[in-house]
Parts: structure tokens; sequence; C-alpha cells
């Protein structure tokens, strides 16, 4: 079975597969400090909550835009489960043309959704990701990655809200009743959801506008399911879009 890790700057996203077929997943909160030791042991846990072994595991694949965690997670995969880890970085096979000015500044994260995406649904393809920042890719007919859009992701967008007004209170990150809200709450959460359903839209329409075939637009990650109810560019969400890209980027590499 393959491990497959995706590590955000807000959250770690692991799965174990059986060949094409994910078994289980879960998100975790990321924290920079993290040992192998710690790592190791809740990756344990989970395993076992889940009726699975350490040994089940015949190989891992890992994504992350966390380098101070890069250490402990190549560590924990040697130390629990003796496995040399596979990571997504320079030189390995993903199947996908990089054409951006610079392809190694691309982030993991982002050639792992444009490999899965590209596999799953063909191109062309803008994919957006709701994650620490919002991403926007884009992805050729023939499989080119051809660039995006990096823009402040909801929770950062929120967090700053609430730092910099005195008065204004942390929210939940929901759909209010109406686009008028009626109090401070649902004032703010509507202009958080709607904000981002029009920032996302926006970007999506002139990113379209740059294809000659007009693109699919997927999006994923933790707030992906909220902004594509509203959303009027988006037409399908795939959580387990990064976990997929991983499966597919160690099948072509082992």
């Amino acid at each position: 079975m393959l491990l497959a890790i995706d590590v955000g700057n807000t959250h770690i996203m692991l799965g174990v597969y059986r060949e094409e077929k994910v078994m289980v997943y879960w998100r975790l909160a990321t924290r920079k400090e993290s040992t192998e030791d710690e790592l190791g042991m809740i990756v344990k846990n989970l395993l076992h909550n889940s009726r699975l072994s350490l040994t089940d595991i015949n190989a891992i694949a890992i994504s992350s835009v966390v380098p101070p965690l890069m250490y402990s997670l190549e560590r924990m995969s040697n130390k629990y489960f003796n496995i040399e880890p596979l990571i997504i970085g320079p030189g390995i096979k993903t199947g996908l043309n990089i054409i951006t000015d610079n392809p190694r500044e691309v982030g993991a994260d982002r050639i792992v959704n444009a490999v899965a995406a590209y596999n799953i649904y063909g191109g062309p393809l803008i994919i957006v990701d709701f994650g620490t920042a919002t991403t926007f890719c884009a992805v050729s007919s023939s499989g080119d990655y051809l660039g995006g859009v990096i823009a402040p992701g909801i929770g950062i967008s929120l967090e700053a809200l609430f730092e910099r007004a005195a008065k204004l209170p942390r929210v939940e990150i929901i759909r209010p009743a109406s686009v008028i809200g009626k109090d401070t709450i649902s004032s703010m959460q509507s202009g958080i959801v709607f904000g981002f359903v029009g920032q996302v839209d926006g970007i999506v329409r002139k990113m379209i506008n740059e294809f000659a075939v007009e693109p699919r637009v997927i999006a994923t990650g933790g707030f992906a399911a909220l902004i594509a109810r509203e959303s009027e560019t988006i037409c399908k969400v795939n959580s387990l879009l990064t976990l997929e890209g991983l499966r597919i980027i160690s099948n072509l590499n082992r």
C-alpha cells in the first residue's frame, strides 16, 4: 500500500492507497516543529485505528511546501517504515511539461494537483486550490503546465481582518442566510464567502480568455465545496486531488 502525504502550510493530508483505491485518509494540523517520532506515532495510531499497521505500507510519496518538516518526514519514513520516500521535486517523473519561466519555482502541491486533474479529467483545465493561499493553475489540452495565479487564502484573509480591526470578532466561515448581513458576524461571513466567490469567478474568467478552448474548472482544498456551491465557473470539486496526484506520480516513478 502507498502512504501519500501532502504537507501544506495549514494542514497535512494523509491517505492510504491500495492500488488505485483510497482506503482511508486524514487531515492534521501542520506543526513545523514536529519531530520524526511525533509524526511516526501519529501515523502509527491513525493506521491502527483503521485496522492497518506500519508493515502494510510499502511505498511513501510526499509533497510539501513546508521545508522545515521535510527532514522529520524523511526520518519518519526511514525509522518507522524502513522506506525511502518519494519526494516530489526536480527530477521526478510527472508526465507534465512545465513551461513556466522557472519550473523549479512551481510548488510541489501545484504540480501534483495538475498531474491528478489532467489524468482524471483531461485538458484543458484550471485547478483552483483553496489552501493557505488560493492558487489557480492552468493546464493545456496536451498536458503542458502553463502557469497560474496565487492569491491570499480565505483563512489568512479572515485572520488578518480579525487582527487589524479591533472590534471585529473571529467568525465561523459558513454561508450566511443572505448577502446583506443583518449583524457584524453575518456581514463578515458574507464578505468572506461572496467576496471569494467573486474573486474566484473573476480570475477564472480572465484565465479562460487566454485559452484557445474553454477549460474545465476543478476545485480542491478545505473551502472548495463552500465556494463551489456559489461559484458560476467551478464545475467539479475533488477534495482528494492532491493525494490522487501523489498516487499517480508514485506509480510513474516505481
